[in-house]
């Protein structure tokens, strides 16, 4: 039988270091972690199978992988789309049965004094939120949430009339789509928020680390260093914050936020990266959309 020839491999500088990150990197999902080491074993000439008997995968998985960095690069390491049943509701139906969920049942007409998943059911569909949902649907809904405001009473209200058209927007790219289209592993989602008058304090004496049958001593005195504000930005799908702290808030400290996420790799040399804030006064004007 012929024997098949082994793809040729030469990264760029870029993909290298891109690949030795994947590669060794403590954070990196086992299977990229596997195909990166199986590109830079490529790279380095050996045969596919030496790269299957060192990484103990199947030599069919080699071939694979090393083909499809061959023909696409570091996109080709991603899984391909596969078909299979669409979503059935969109994350923005999902938002407003638990906006639902967190109003009294008194308040849309409900006699009951609590709701429960089938009341829920019920009213989602009298009001055309979502028709055909399954009580246990919704129940997976609530349950999914680290933050459950529904089980007390909310006392903010909407009264902007393009909410949905906003947060329709700001759902989708939390589910990596944008105008109906997955984003590529190229374009990035950045959520971005200030916290103000944060009191630095110092203690006047350095705290003593606990010992074998001691606990941790701190000082109680210290000094008040005035407030601060704390701008962070939050990396949605890859779980990675940057923060910085600012004498005040404005729209330059919140551009030097910016600035610092932007000049950092991999946001540096990206397609797109898309930046979610809310609507405040340091960045709604005409300078933050100039900037």
């Amino acid at each position: 039988m012929p024997v098949r020839t082994a793809c040729p491999i030469a990264p760029s500088a870029a993909e290298r270091v891109r690949l030795k990150k994947m590669a060794y990197g403590h954070k990196t999902e086992h299977r990229l972690r596997l195909r990166a080491q199986v590109v830079l074993h490529a790279a380095r000439g050996r045969s596919n199978a030496r790269i299957a008997r060192e990484t103990g995968l199947h030599l069919d998985t080699v071939c694979r992988w090393r083909g499809r960095f061959a023909e696409a690069g570091l996109p080709g390491l991603n899984d391909r789309r596969r078909c299979g049943r669409p979503a059935s509701f969109t994350p923005l139906q999902a938002a407003e049965v638990k906006a639902l969920a967190c109003r009294l049942p008194a308040e849309t007409g409900v006699p009951i004094s609590r709701w429960s998943c089938p009341e829920l059911v019920r009213e989602a569909g009298r009001q055309g939120i979502a028709t055909f949902v399954s009580a246990s649907t919704v129940r997976r809904w609530l349950t999914e949430g680290a933050i459950k405001p529904w089980q007390h009473r909310s006392w903010i209200f909407l009264t902007d009339p393009d909410f949905r058209a906003q947060a329709a927007l700001v759902l989708d790219l939390y589910a990596r789509t944008w105008n109906g289209e997955p984003l590529g592993a190229d374009e990035y989602v950045i959520s971005a928020d200030e916290k103000t008058s944060i009191q630095a304090r110092c203690r006047c004496h350095p705290s003593l680390p606990p010992g074998r049958a001691r606990a941790m001593r701190v000082n109680h005195t210290y000094r008040r260093g005035g407030a601060v504000a704390y701008l962070a930005a939050y990396d949605v799908h890859h779980a990675r914050v940057f923060g910085r702290t600012e004498e005040r808030t404005g729209i330059v400290p919140f551009m030097n936020l910016v600035t610092q996420v932007m000049n950092q790799e991999p946001y540096s040399s990206t397609k797109r990266v898309y930046w979610i804030v809310d609507n405040g006064i340091t960045r709604s004007g005409t300078r933050m959309r100039q900037g």
